[in-house]
Formats: structure tokens, C-alpha cells, sequence
């Protein structure tokens, strides 16, 4: 398994949640890497992305304030810290690469009640 996501759950509207992804060395080093999420009949789409380095971040308009993306070169991990937390927030969240993307992981499940 090269990656695997974790830290969803149910919190309710404002609430926090902190997503982590665990990646081998070769999924993660070098690599700009990305958080994406799908919600139920709808695309996946890309939510927030970081830079090998870390040194450069981008979100999508709808997160941009209330999500933050880090990563540890480290130890292989990056996370995603997400606040204020809408129901519109609500679906399965992935990590994988910007590009060169690897088979998925099984993500993990965040669900946002209103």
C-alpha cells in the first residue's frame, strides 16, 4: 500500500478535523502531492496541493481559509487540517500525487452534520 488516509469521522457543522496520509518513500518523496475528495454523485476534485518541498501551497476556493495542507518529508506523511467544517464539506478523502497519480487509496470518510 502506498498510500493510506486516515483521521475522518463525523463532526458537526465549525467543528475540526486533522486528515493524515501515510506514503511509502517512493509515492511521497520529490513529489508535489495533493489532498482530493468525492462527494456522493459527484466527481473527485482536488481541494488543496503543497509543493515537494512544502514551501508553496494552493486551495480550492471553496476550502481557502479554512483548510491547511503540511507535509513531513521525514516521516512521509502529509496532513490536512481542516476547521470550520461545512456539510457541504462532506465526502471521501484521498491523497495522491498532482501528477504521475498512483493507484488510490481507500481514503477516508469525513461527514459534516448540519
Amino acid at each position: 500500500v502506498q498510500l493510506k488516509e486516515s483521521g475522518g469521522g463525523l463532526v458537526q457543522a465549525g467543528g475540526s478535523l486533522r486528515l493524515s496520509c501515510a506514503a511509502s518513500e517512493s509515492a511521497f518523496r520529490f513529489n508535489a502531492m495533493g489532498w482530493y475528495r468525492q462527494a456522493p454523485g459527484k466527481q473527485r476534485e482536488l481541494v488543496a496541493s503543497i509543493t515537494s518541498g512544502g514551501s508553496s501551497t494552493t486551495y480550492a476556493d471553496s476550502v481557502q481559509g479554512r483548510f491547511t495542507i503540511s507535509r513531513d518529508n521525514a516521516k512521509n506523511t502529509m496532513y490536512l487540517q481542516m476547521n470550520n467544517l461545512k456539510p457541504a464539506d462532506t465526502a471521501v478523502y484521498y491523497c495522491n500525487r498532482i501528477t504521475f497519480r498512483l493507484d488510490w487509496g481507500q481514503g477516508t470518510q469525513v461527514t459534516v452534520s448540519s
